[in-house]
């Protein structure tokens, strides 16, 4: 056996067990039939930059899935990969070439991609690396980016299908679009801030000169593209108008009035300007009436030609110009404050403007309804259950997702156009020449597809659909996705009608949601705040299986948590609590081998560590079983720290330092078994320090990893005889509490005399050597039943019966009762002088209510510790 170091050093030992694990293979498994399939596929970082603390937690939780799962005996699969995240990169890239004096436009297509693949081999690399320094066993003989060529196939594939089924089509249609980034969005990527503003009523002339109908709107300048003012049919204010025409101020364009049960009676004046190429509500209402549309922005957010006078300015610009224009012309009848949601671009959080464009999308009838009854037959579930109506509420209500963006990092459109006849033409590979004219200038489409759409594939493409390998027949469907609840609409709605559409099987059957990692006050960690957590700088401080116990103890599904140095701290310390046992259990183990607890005569101590085992083995793997591993990882600490090294390991001692050779050889026994049974259950959540102390440990295994998950139904149980021990226990935390509050010290002995059930009194003698030698007692006396209480004791009830303990064997009574006199008098003085800070009228009517309130609770505990004293020393008086 190896001796182990006095502590552990992460350092020390993390790098080079993870080459280890790597070179022997350890994290891949090849199909096997007579073993069942766990497969996880990691939500791929995007490579815009390296991980955060958000994806250390959600990496975490999905490696103690695994790792518990293939110790349970499964066929293990963690697919890794990173995403390539078109708009996000595109965008850090431009930033880095305008450090450079470039745009993208100087460099060109073709050189720009250069770029972008180099910035993958830079960051794709980092985060790799970032993965491995966590411990993450992921197969990284499988490893996947999006843009790879397997993945690549794949898009194209499902693009085509798709087309030729009429389910993506080209078309004009009222998208979102970001100026800054240049491209267009789908629903789920635009995000809406409560944005303090104006709501401006205008008066808009009739046409026959009989006056004006005022509208109120939040953007002015959108009047440049309106085509009709529209009300409610039922709103009497203004029957009498519908029909009639207005002439738009400015653009002296004569336009109708309309009546629509879209139109709200309580908004503003109960007439609304209708801008059909820049509001979808009144795109939808434009189609209904026949309406012109009329596009008045440039891709840029500048007004375009048809803006006429303003045309060039931005829209902010044209604004204010409109509004002072209405102002001259006597037709701006009010503003109004107004706070309303606005839409931003989740990338770069500029304002989004809805416009008509030419896009292509997917039509998302026919593929929402089959994705949304997996979730509600309970095929697929959600932890927690809470997140569903989410999921319906987004599905039920979805539109066509718009799916090309103006972009050159991404999948290209597999669709090109001829430039001799104009024929579109959609195919798997490039066509050598056009099938209508037989033209052989072709074009392909410029723009890419929508990140989310090859994310939307990863959990069958990453298994080589559309070839049917054998991955894909074994691992899919995978079992459980775990990623964060912000993107349910970007992605996981996504991967689930397309699982259903492709591979007509869902992708997973549990969604394990995870919240966000918050700062210690409860604040998200950002930039500005300058609060944000490199999980590397952790581990390089603390060690991985630090960081690794504090994301994870505590934590519940879908929930944020607040991340604090102490929780790390604790990981550390019990890192070092587990190492030290080791230790302690490694030295004492003998030269001889270790017997099989079958084979050794267990003790009252033993037969009660085997219970506790068995008890925790079977609901710490109950809450694996369930995702509940926040409290998975608690009772780890608890049965470890308190169970097995408080309590097993020191009640050990008795034997192992002055018990028989049978006895030794039993504790011995035990000590090992219950260690290795320890560090199995430990080794999901902190793999490091468990691997590092087995390879210490004579267990014929050169893994923890591949060894077997503690199994409770193969740990033997001894209900009752637990039951004793756990009553003897009680009896010494009882004499530990007494000798605590009297400040005994440890060096001072005690006699113990006890009045116990007649039960307890038949089987206390056995753990009467216990009980002298964890509570500092001399010996144990049974007093007869139905004795007096003895004079001159201080006594506890429990559950064994009522324990005394002789008053002058533990302290000098009469410097007790001097040192209890002098805390008295502090005691006193303490609710003197807060009750007369309470009866100052001055005091309550100006101090912070938060110090009146301290003050209230000083007051309250100094008079229970005078009330606490007051007891103790008549009780010592009376002896």
């Amino acid at each position: 056996m190896q001796e182990m170091e006095k502590n552990f050093d992460p350092k020390q030992y993390e790098e080079q067990l993870y080459a280890q694990w790597m070179d022997k293979g350890y994290f891949h498994d090849e199909p096997d039939a007579n073993k069942k399939p766990f497969t996880i596929v990691i939500p791929p970082p995007n490579i815009t930059a390296q991980l955060h603390i958000g994806h250390a937690l959600n990496n975490t939780l999905q490696d103690i899935l695994t790792r518990y799962k293939r110790m349970e005996g499964y066929c293990t699969l963690w697919l890794p990969g990173t995403d390539h995240a078109s708009i996000a990169t595109e965008v850090k890239i431009i930033e880095a070439l305008r450090k450079e004096g470039l745009t993208k436009q100087d460099l060109g297509r073709d050189e720009f991609l250069k770029r972008a693949w180099k910035w993958y081999d830079t960051y794709g690399g980092r985060i790799v690396e970032q993965l491995k320094r966590m411990g993450s066993s992921c197969d990284w003989q499988r490893l996947r980016f999006t843009m790879d060529d397997g993945l690549s196939h794949a898009v194209n594939e499902v693009f085509v299908r798709l087309y030729e089924k009429g389910l993506i089509y080209r078309g004009s249609r009222i998208i979102n679009w970001c100026p800054t980034c240049k491209t267009a969005l789908s629903t789920a990527e635009v995000e809406y801030e409560e944005q303090a503003s104006h709501l401006w009523h205008l008066r808009y002339p009739l046409a026959d000169g009989s006056g004006y109908i005022v509208v109120a709107t939040t953007r002015p300048e959108t009047m440049l593209g309106d085509t009709a003012v529209a009300v409610n049919p039922a709103d009497e204010r203004y029957t009498q108008l519908v029909g009639k025409t207005v002439l738009l101020p400015i653009m002296n364009r004569e336009i109708p009035i309309v009546a629509d049960d879209y139109v709200e009676y309580e908004f503003g004046t109960g007439a609304v300007k209708i801008t059909p190429a820049h509001d979808p509500n009144d795109y939808e209402l434009a189609q209904r009436h026949n309406l012109e549309m009329i596009n008045i922005l440039n891709g840029d957010g500048t007004i375009n030609d048809n803006g006429g006078a303003y045309c060039g300015m931005t829209a902010l610009a044209a604004r204010e110009a409109i509004v002072a224009e209405f102002e001259r012309l006597g037709l701006l009848e009010k503003i109004e404050d107004y706070s309303h949601n606005v839409g931003v671009c989740y990338r770069c959080h500029h304002t989004v403007e809805p416009l008509i464009s030419e896009q292509w999308f997917v039509a998302m009838d026919s593929l929402a309804k089959p994705a949304i009854d997996v979730v509600r037959s309970g095929e697929i579930k959600m932890v927690p259950e809470r997140y569903e109506r989410t999921y319906y509420n987004w599905m039920e209500n979805i539109r066509d997702w718009c799916i090309s963006r103006q972009l050159w990092w991404g999948h290209r459109i597999p669709a090109w156009y001829c430039q001799d006849c104009g024929e579109m033409v959609v195919a798997r590979t490039a066509p050598d020449k056009c099938p209508k004219c037989g033209g052989e200038h072709l074009k392909q489409d410029d723009d890419v597809l929508d990140t989310w759409f090859s994310s939307a594939l990863w959990p069958f493409s990453t298994l080589g659909w559309p070839e049917k390998t054998a991955d894909l027949d074994y691992f899919y469907p995978t079992n459980v996705l775990v990623t964060a609840y912000d993107i349910i609409f970007f992605w996981v709605a996504r991967m689930i009608f397309s699982g259903l559409e492709h591979m007509d099987e869902i992708p997973f059957d549990t969604v394990l949601f995870t919240g966000l990692v918050r700062d210690a006050q409860g604040r998200k960690m950002s930039k500005s705040l300058g609060n944000g957590i490199d999980p590397i700088e952790v581990i390089d401080q603390y060690g991985a299986d630090a960081l690794r116990f504090a994301l994870t103890v505590g934590v519940s599904a879908g929930n944020d948590m607040r991340f604090r140095d102490e929780k790390v701290e604790a990981g550390r310390n019990f890192a070092n609590k587990i190492w030290n046992a080791s230790r302690f259990v490694l030295m004492n183990l003998g030269d001889e081998p270790i017997a099989s607890i079958a084979d050794v005569q267990l003790d009252a101590a033993d037969r009660w560590m085997l219970t506790q085992l068995k008890a925790a083995s079977a609901e710490i793997s109950g809450n694996l079983d369930h995702y509940e591993i926040g409290m998975a990882a608690q009772k780890v600490y608890d049965f470890i720290w308190s169970t097995f090294c408080d309590w097993y390991i020191e009640l050990a001692k008795t034997r192992l330092y002055n018990g028989s050779e049978e006895e030794k050889r039993a504790a011995r026994a035990v000590l090992f078994y219950t260690l290795k049974a320890c560090l199995k259950l430990m080794h999901p959540f902190m793999p490091f320090v468990t691997e590092a102390i087995w390879q210490h440990l004579p267990t014929g295994e050169e893994t923890i990893m591949r060894s077997a998950w503690p199994d409770a139904a193969e740990i033997p149980s001894f209900e009752e005889d637990a039951k004793k021990m756990d009553d003897a226990i009680e009896i010494i935390r009882s004499v530990r509490n007494i000798r605590a509050e009297l400040k005994v010290p440890t060096s001072v002995k005690t006699s113990l005399l006890m009045a116990a059930a007649p039960e307890a009194a038949a089987y206390l003698p056995e753990f009467e050597r216990y009980i002298m030698a964890q509570a500092g007692v001399t010996h144990l006396e049974l007093l007869p039943q139905g004795s007096p209480d003895p004079h001159g004791t201080v006594s506890a009830v429990c559950a064994a019966g009522t324990l005394f303990l002789p008053m002058k064997e533990l302290v000098d009574i009469d410097k007790e009762l001097a040192r209890l006199d002098k805390e008295l008098a502090g005691a006193i003085k303490d609710i003197s002088s807060n009750q007369s800070r309470l009866d100052n009228q001055t005091f309550l009517s100006k101090a912070p209510a938060q110090v009146v309130d301290t003050v209230r609770q000083t007051l309250a505990a100094a008079q229970e510790r005078r009330a606490l004293l007051e007891k103790r020393i008549a009780t010592l008086k009376e002896i």
